[in-house]
Formats: C-alpha cells, sequence, structure tokens
C-alpha cells in the first residue's frame, strides 16, 4: 500500500476521512491484483509502471466526487472506475515514454529503457484494455462511453501535440486546445465517472465534469510552470525539458509576448540542457512564470463556480481543496 505523506494531496485524503483513504488503498489493491495477473512479459511492464508511483489524483477525484454526489452503496463500482481511470493514465505515461524515448520518470528507468520499446507499447496497450474490460464490469454503457472518449481525446492530444512540436507560430488558445486533450480530458473522466458510477443525474454529471475540465487545465499549465523552473529533484525531470523536445508551452508563450528575443527563437536551435536552461532563465525574468500561476488559479476559480451549480457548501469542500492544492503544488 501506498505511504501516508508521498503526495501532495495527503491533507485531502486525511479530511475525507477512513472511506476515502480505504477507497484509495482498495484502487492500489486492484491495480496491483490487475498488473500481475497476465504473464511475466506483460506484467513487469506493466508493474514497473504502478512501482514508480505517482500522486493517484485521478482515482482521488474519482472517490471524491462519488461522496459529493450523495448516494450509498457505489463502493464496489467506484472502486472499479478509480482504477480504470488510473490504468488509462499509466498507460499514456508507458505510450509517451515510447514516444520520446525517455529514459527516466520520477526518478526510475521507464519501461521502454528497460525493455524495450516493442515491450513497452504491448505493455501500454494491456493497460488500455484491461482499464475498460474493468470498468465493464460495472455494467453501464455509459460510464464505458465516458473512459472511451477520454482516451480518444487523449490519442487526439498526442496527434496535435506532435504536429506542434518545434511549430512556431503557437499561442494561448492552441496551446489550451492540446492541454484540453492530453491532459483536463481525464480528469473530467475522473470527475463524471465518480458521479455516474454513485448514480448522479446528468446536470450533476456534466457539473463535476467541469469542473475535472478546468483543474486538469490548470494542473497542466503549473506542469509548464515547474519545467521552467525545477528543481530536478522535485519534478522528475531536468529543467528545460520541454524546450528540448520543441515543445510550446503557456511560460514561453507569455514570455514571447514580453521579450521579443523570445519570440522568433527556433527551439531546433537548442542543443544543449545548459542552453535550455538560458532559455528558461529569460522566461523566469519577464515575468511570464507569474502571469502563468494567475491563469492556473483563474481556471481553479472557474473548478470551483462550477460546483456551485449542484452542490451544497459541505459537500463541495473537498472539492474545493483538491483544487487548492492543485495551485499550492506550484509553492
Amino acid at each position: 500500500m501506498r505511504a501516508a505523506g508521498t503526495t501532495p494531496f495527503d491533507d485531502v485524503l486525511e479530511a475525507g476521512g477512513t472511506g476515502v483513504r480505504t477507497s484509495m488503498d482498495e484502487v492500489e489493491q486492484r491495480l496491483s491484483e490487475l498488473t500481475g495477473s497476465h504473464g511475466p512479459q506483460l506484467g513487469a511492464a506493466a508493474a514497473d509502471t504502478l512501482a514508480a508511483g505517482g500522486k493517484r489524483l485521478r482515482p482521488l477525484l474519482v472517490f471524491i466526487c462519488g461522496r459529493a454526489s450523495g448516494e450509498a452503496g457505489a463502493g464496489s463500482a467506484l472502486v472499479n472506475a478509480g482504477a480504470a481511470v488510473e490504468l488509462v493514465h499509466m498507460a499514456t505515461l508507458v505510450h509517451d515514454d515510447v514516444v520520446d524515448g525517455a529514459k527516466v520518470r520520477r526518478g526510475r528507468p521507464t519501461v521502454v529503457a528497460v525493455s524495450g520499446r516493442p515491450a513497452a507499447t504491448a505493455g501500454g496497450d494491456f493497460l488500455f484494455s484491461r482499464a475498460l474490460a474493468l470498468l465493464a464490469r460495472n455494467g453501464d454503457d455509459q460510464q464505458v462511453r465516458v473512459l472511451s472518449d477520454a482516451c480518444l481525446a487523449l490519442a487526439r492530444g498526442e496527434l496535435v501535440q506532435r504536429k506542434d512540436t518545434f511549430a512556431s507560430g503557437i499561442d494561448v488558445d492552441r496551446y489550451l486546445y492540446r492541454c484540453g486533450l492530453k491532459t483536463a480530458s481525464l480528469f473530467t473522466a475522473a470527475c463524471r465517472l465518480g458521479a455516474l458510477a454513485a448514480g448522479a443525474g446528468t446536470e450533476h454529471t456534466d457539473a463535476l465534469g467541469r469542473f475535472g475540465h478546468d483543474i486538469g487545465l490548470a494542473f497542466q499549465v503549473l506542469d509548464d510552470v515547474l519545467d521552467v523552473i525545477g528543481p530536478a529533484e522535485r519534478t522528475g525531470k531536468e529543467r528545460g525539458t520541454d524546450l528540448l523536445e520543441g515543445t510550446t508551452t503557456l511560460p514561453l508563450i507569455i514570455a514571447a509576448g514580453i521579450e521579443s528575443g523570445l519570440a522568433g527563437i527556433d527551439l531546433r536551435s537548442l542543443a544543449s540542457r545548459e542552453q535550455a536552461e538560458r532559455i528558461c532563465d529569460r522566461i523566469v525574468a519577464t515575468g511570464a512564470i507569474d502571469e502563468s500561476r494567475r491563469v492556473a488559479t483563474e481556471l481553479v476559480a472557474d473548478a470551483k463556480t462550477a460546483l456551485e451549480e449542484v452542490l451544497e457548501p459541505e459537500s463541495a469542500e473537498l472539492l474545493e481543496l483538491v483544487a487548492d492544492r492543485v495551485v499550492d503544488r506550484y509553492t
């Protein structure tokens, strides 16, 4: 089981009480069972990804949204939904590392670095298939559609990112569109699945989905901020990795509007980590980091507004705490 203190959302678990923490432990057990049940080759790739840990924020959202929906008796359905969302997230990490040729994630060797591209690709496919098969146990076609739609959005987001790699003229709207597909789509699915598994109606489910979308965008914006400011021991990757990979993020877009020298930069010209870090220093000097954080804070405020449409203040409290922690992990 995951030890306390290993996630920036531990106080959310604490505030959620025994029920939420127990449910998260059940998800962890379910993930362990599923990743180890299909032979050594597929199982090893999946188990390595599971062992790398993570915040488990998406299943946490499933449970808190289920709890906020006010229905009892949905425990097993919520565990299935929470584990399924995390399996999809794990699959995207494996496939991202295959595409990027990444050697390290969260301070550990990646599956592709250890096992090679064919095994890593098959391992990611295995995780996707296990996710949908697990969710199907809930016997609700709508839940399966929500997760399969999120998987489609993730694939579309990857194609958009590949098209935009090293491209010039990426603006804020294009950036947010990509983030909506690559990151926010799974946050949206987690919140919608929690509501659906607890028997919520359409209006309630849609509002929680909007909450998930906005905090998912904020989460990605702040991840991109951390890529600029580091440090590596906190983020699990070196400063400027996005720049070296040709990915234009919000801090660079904002900084380029302030410093003309950054507006014309060709990311292909960055030949070393040191050059990328110097660009990071220039981005910081423009004030773009504070402006990016302001954007994320506004997204979190929008997310909280979505909750007001369907939840009483006491029911929204835990979700608002999650939203606040998305921003606080930056500081």
